[in-house]
């Protein structure tokens, strides 16, 4: 079976989250990604704790069905045998600083002097142009300057921060995938790639549309845990549980948050709503009410409603729920590496029907495909033992 991105070659020069995550996505649809790490040390991700066998098992986490090469881009030797790469390759994503890849004469308008098919994609935190172009900067500070940080919390209580990177990937990895893709699209019709100017600050932005329609509807900045999708509404809010535990309640729908109000024997509340008034009172007498039963107790109960009820899972329970299993989206290897230890990895959460991509359990050492790689663009073995000599892979 032939994979949707077979035949797409791809270089990978980024490291930890964001662009690790990008280019698993297109090695698992196929794309050989060739990760580009620094000899000896590698790719700094590789030594983030905790480790497994030595290595960082959050490097596992994003860095499957990759290739590895070693090569030490600031000698000039290392260089030339980047460009040589670079005129056999159809994607470059650059997860540096921009002016970075510049300064070391490989940037854009260099790689595409060479190759005038190269999709060269830049993932950064700000852009490659504007007053914080230069900035350093992680996932909080993208989403605090996005506006989204101030919208995570409850009422009249400080931010408070994602539990998941949300910036790195979704308005990151996301992004940059969905921009070599397109990049890829218009390149069958011209013939010539492009650059990729992927910023997670403007993806976490672009997260935010229905807020921001709220805002322009209403005229009144939204309220951190006091609006329609953050816990202002009995109808969608997370309730505690008699053991300590959490479900949440997603009942926007009339039809639904009535069915819940009946199972509660509160029907008074199904006209109350969107009652702004009424809310406060309305919580807190659910809460109550909820807090009479365990979290699986209340799951059982109200088993058989159609009210968008769920409970609030730890990260094992995820695992082990029947969905999750059904969907294929955790891929869990046993004593992985003879550590003693489960690596836990998520699926592929794109399902296609004809080709479906494949999560394999395969993970680069650093360094272990320098002979394949380099033989590829003409490099003898005498050469590359060479190359080892000196250090430049």
């Amino acid at each position: 079976m032939s994979l949707p991105l077979e035949g797409i070659r791809v270089l990978d020069l980024s490291r930890y989250l964001p662009g690790p995550l990008c280019t698993q996505i297109l090695a698992d649809f196929g794309a050989e990604v060739v990760k580009l790490e620094q000899p000896k040390t590698g790719e700094l991700g590789r030594s983030l704790a905790p480790l497994i066998d030595g290595e960082s098992s959050r490097f596992f986490s994003v860095n499957r069905n990759k290739k590895s090469i070693t090569l030490d881009l600031k000698r000039e030797e290392g260089k030339e045998i980047f460009k040589k790469l670079v005129a056999e390759y159809d994607v470059v994503l650059d997860q540096f600083r921009p002016g970075v890849m510049d300064k070391m004469d490989l940037g854009y308008e260099v790689l595409r002097n060479i190759n005038e098919r190269l999709i060269y994609c830049s993932l950064t935190g700000y852009g490659l142009n504007g007053p914080l172009r230069d900035a350093a900067g992680h996932d909080l500070n993208y989403l605090s300057l996005a506006g989204v940080t101030d919208q995570i919390g409850n009422y009249n209580e400080s931010p408070a921060m994602s539990g998941a990177q949300i910036a790195d990937t979704a308005a990151g990895s996301l992004y940059a995938v969905i921009a070599i893709l397109l990049a890829l699209a218009s390149r069958q019709k011209t013939g010539k790639g492009q650059l990729c100017d992927v910023s997670m600050l403007d993806g976490s932005i672009s997260l935010l549309s229905y807020a921001l329609g709220e805002w322009s509807g209403s005229r009144e900045l939204p309220q951190r845990g006091n609006e329609t999708l953050t816990g202002g509404y009995a109808c969608y809010q997370i309730y505690k549980t008699k053991d300590e535990k959490y479900v949440s309640l997603g009942a926007v729908e009339g039809k639904f948050w009535a069915e819940f109000c009946e199972r509660l024997d509160r029907r008074e509340y199904i006209k109350l709503q969107w009652d702004k008034s009424k809310q406060e009172g309305i919580i807190k007498d659910v809460q109550n009410i909820i807090s009479q039963k365990t979290r699986d107790e209340w799951v059982e109960f109200l088993s058989n409603s159609n009210i968008c009820f769920t409970p609030v899972l730890n990260m094992e329970e995820m695992t082990l729920h029947p969905q999750v299993i059904a969907r294929n989206m955790i891929n869990k290897i046993s004593n992985f590496r003879n550590s003693g230890k489960d690596m836990i990895m998520t699926g592929v959460p794109i399902k296609l029907s004809d080709t479906p991509g494949q999560a394999k359990n395969v993970f680069p050492e650093l360094g272990q495909n320098n002979e394949e790689v380099f033989t590829s663009i003409g490099y003898s073995k005498e050469d590359i033992d060479d190359l080892y000599k000196k250090s430049i892979i």
